[in-house]
């Protein structure tokens, strides 16, 4: 499965998809007149070792539609997750004799609105400092959604736990979600769904951590680029629709909370040992255990209703950095 375009390309889009082919089609036939719009673009979808034939059904889509002068299909032997997908077509780009300009991230089960292109790349040629830029997102129904956020702490870690409106106003500036308006706003970090990188930050701050198979990869990622010297920002001019949780089931917005997946506490544990050190992430992990207990005492009392998915306390516990001594979080 290979790429029917040799000419020079400029804007590098990579899809990873993992049994969601008919999601990722839809997001394929968004991106036409886009590309239209600026010939120099290319798009990989990476397969994540999907099992179902989703590399052979997009093929077959890419072909029937006409989309090989700028689509491909990457299979992947196995499925390394979000990062090792996505490092997988941007290694040998980077590689490559003429490597492209911009990188954009897109999830599977997403659907870019018109103009995106032009709203991202316009605002990095003018704003040669910024590194790493993400579109706004929104829902099926268009309403939009937070996409933006600070880098997790142990005042973060506190906060999402206890769950008080008093603790919540007093460390306003640590909660995590970020409260975005309409403008272009620099945040911390971004999500993958939707994140155009500019080359040299890959550059300077390399690829993203394969250690990390899903969830706070981008986290880690755009932190790296931080400490590289680039600066992140939210552009809401640009837009996508995002439907969430396609292939993981995690993240739902209709449905009663699932038990949370082992490598999102993995993910979680990696992100604070490895940027933080052992002691901090210590810190970090007493203190959400702690405030959580407190809040499940306070919602038993209160007979508020229970939203948080099965086991989150047991489970944060047994991945906690005091139960993973061993192998230090990483």
């Amino acid at each position: 499965m290979t790429n029917q375009n040799t000419d020079p390309c400029s804007l590098m889009v990579v899809i990873v998809n993992y049994r969601t082919s008919s999601l990722t089609i839809d997001c394929l036939r968004s991106l036409e007149d886009e590309v239209r719009s600026r010939p120099d673009t290319c798009v990989v979808v990476v397969d994540n070792a999907s099992g179902d034939h989703s590399a052979e059904a997009i093929d077959l889509a890419i072909t029937t539609n006409g989309w090989g002068n700028w689509a491909s299909v990457l299979p992947s032997d196995h499925n390394g997750g979000f990062a090792y997908g996505n490092n997988l077509a941007i290694r040998p780009a980077l590689q490559s004799p003429n490597p492209p300009s911009y990188f954009l991230l897109l999830n599977s089960d997403t659907q870019v609105r018109p103009g995106l292109f032009k709203a991202l790349t316009g605002f990095m040629e003018q704003h040669l400092d910024v590194g790493i830029v993400g579109s706004g997102l929104e829902n099926p129904d268009g309403t939009t959604w937070s996409t933006a956020f600070r880098f997790p702490s142990i005042l973060s870690e506190l906060e999402n736990g206890v769950r008080l409106g008093i603790v919540s106003k007093l460390l306003a500036k640590w909660i995590v979600p970020q409260t975005m308006t309409n403008e272009p706003q620099q945040v911390d970090w971004l999500p993958g769904a939707s994140m155009m990188i500019r080359r040299q930050v890959f550059e300077s701050a390399g690829l993203m951590d394969e250690g990390y198979f899903l969830y706070y990869e981008e986290t880690d990622f755009c932190l790296q680029a931080r400490r590289s010297g680039w600066s992140c920002w939210y552009v809401p001019e640009g837009r996508v629709m995002h439907i969430a949780g396609a292939s993981t089931g995690v993240t739902t917005r209709d449905d009663t909370p699932k038990r949370l997946p082992q490598y999102l506490f993995d993910s979680r544990r990696r992100y604070f040992v490895k940027n933080h050190g052992f002691l901090y992430a210590a810190l970090a992990d007493l203190a959400w255990s702690l405030s959580f207990a407190l809040w499940r005492v306070r919602r038993a009392i209160q007979c508020k209703p229970d939203a948080d998915p099965p086991y989150l306390l047991l489970d944060s516990l047994q991945n906690s950095v005091f139960l993973k001594w061993g192998n230090k979080g990483l």
